[in-house]
């Protein structure tokens, strides 16, 4: 095989395994984008506020399935093989997807709407529990010697994509329909377009093949109980990863699925200029994140973990008191931004450097149970957390204080994990 043909291949097989993140992430952030419509679709509370939080706590209920998705579903990857697994994780995506989407609203079926939307988010965080893990660990098996990060990366790439569609189809939504009727029925519209991609992406994945490094491994783990012992007896690691994870995923939804509701509701400002600023904000963590991944190829990656959790924690409330001060399209976008900078460049370093501390034999587990912890204590809460800070508060920068704690366990992370990332990078880049 040429170099231009085998750089083909790799690309298409990047596309193929990133496809499914992205569906992924494109459901979680329509439900995100659209929490006030939903809430007052399905939790018709009388109080705006409640039916909000109600809303933003479905939203987060979704992550608290994915450290069990992480267990079971990374067990049979880890068993069974990384394509297996992505096909699997596809089909609850799509279920859940689709669950969300045709429901009828509380006022038709009463009870049993808000009911089977919990349900649908509850299959969407079985699925998701496990997808990041195995699309990170695919594409870092697959990669070329001291590339990893660069392709790693792209993982995280295929979810800013997401962001940058859902927020065009967004502003093309408020553009055609007024509000009263994206409340009735709009928000609807990317749920079905959702499930339209489906069949697609199932086209693209199912041709993917095996990664040399699991069908080389002369022992495949015999049982979701063997791996969940294995993965107990490395639980140092997999908490250090939880708080690595931690500084991403707070920092990622905030700045892409809470956006628009703080834009709106807390800021004031209108529905179409805080989706702006998302699509703007995806657009610059699809810039940050493979720039910064291949970055960390070359200095390491323990480097650009410590100086951006540092940078985090010393400016992201001090940003927001900025923008709440004089609140505007412009500043929006500016603090936005500088946070997406911040989250990308950590990020592009922390998923790649996830895979490769993660023991061989557990590494899809491993790594799939640290992010899911992460996600389902911190990170999937972080609009509801938002938003009840500052109703309590009567301080709409207190989210920054959030960003800033989330932060400060990245650091930690990093100082603990001493020499062994560096240890871990260069063992890598050897194979």
């Amino acid at each position: 095989m040429t170099s231009s043909s085998a750089r083909a291949s790799k690309f298409s097989t990047v596309v193929r395994v990133s496809s499914g993140n992205f569906l992924e992430m494109y459901d979680f952030f329509v439900f995100g984008y659209y929490a006030k419509a939903i809430g007052e679709t399905f939790f018709p509370t009388g109080n705006e506020f409640v039916s909000l939080m109600l809303s933003l706590m479905t939203f987060g209920a979704g992550f608290l399935m994915r450290p069990l998705g992480a267990i079971i579903l990374g067990a049979y990857i880890d068993q069974h093989g990384r394509r297996a697994g992505l096909l699997l994780t596809l089909v609850l995506m799509a279920a859940g997807v689709l669950l969300i989407a045709v429901v009828p609203g509380y006022q038709t079926i009463g009870w049993l709407a808000p009911l089977l939307v919990v349900i649908g988010r509850l299959v969407q965080g079985f699925s998701a529990g496990v997808e990041l893990g195995g699309v990170s660990v695919y594409l870092s098996e697959m990669a070329t010697p001291g590339h990893k990060g660069f392709y790693v990366s792209w993982q995280s790439g295929s979810q800013q994509i997401a962001v940058m569609v859902v927020a065009l189809l967004g502003v093309a939504i408020s553009l055609y329909l007024p509000p009263a009727e994206i409340t009735a029925w709009g928000w609807r519209i990317p749920f079905l377009i959702g499930c339209l991609i489906v069949p697609f992406i199932f086209l693209l994945r199912r041709h993917l093949v095996e990664t040399e490094a699991f069908i080389n491994r002369k022992h495949h783990h015999a049982s979701p109980m063997e791996i969940f012992h294995s993965v107990a007896t490395h639980w140092g690691i997999v908490l250090i990863g939880m708080l690595m994870v931690t500084m991403t995923t707070v920092s990622f939804y905030f700045i892409t699925a809470y956006t628009p509701t703080f834009g709106t509701t807390e800021l004031h400002l209108s529905s179409t200029s805080s989706l702006l600023v998302t699509l703007c904000v995806g657009l610059s963590n699809l810039i940050w994140l493979p720039l910064m991944g291949a970055l960390s190829d070359r200095v390491g990656r323990r480097p650009l973990l410590i100086v951006f959790t540092l940078l985090t924690l010393l400016t992201a409330y001090p940003a927001l008191l900025w923008l709440v001060d004089a609140p505007s399209f412009t500043r929006l976008l500016l603090v936005e931004l500088w946070l997406s900078f911040l989250y990308g460049s950590y990020n592009g370093a922390m998923v790649v450097c996830l895979t490769e501390v993660m023991p061989e034999s557990v590494r899809t587990s491993g790594f799939a149970l640290a992010y899911s912890l992460a996600a389902a204590l911190f990170g999937g809460f972080t609009p509801a957390i938002s938003t009840w800070l500052i109703h309590i508060s009567d301080n709409r920068a207190i989210p920054g204080l959030w960003l800033s704690a989330a932060a400060l366990c990245g650091l930690i992370a990093a100082l603990l994990l001493g020499n062994r990332a560096a240890a871990a990078q260069h063992a890598h880049a050897a194979e």
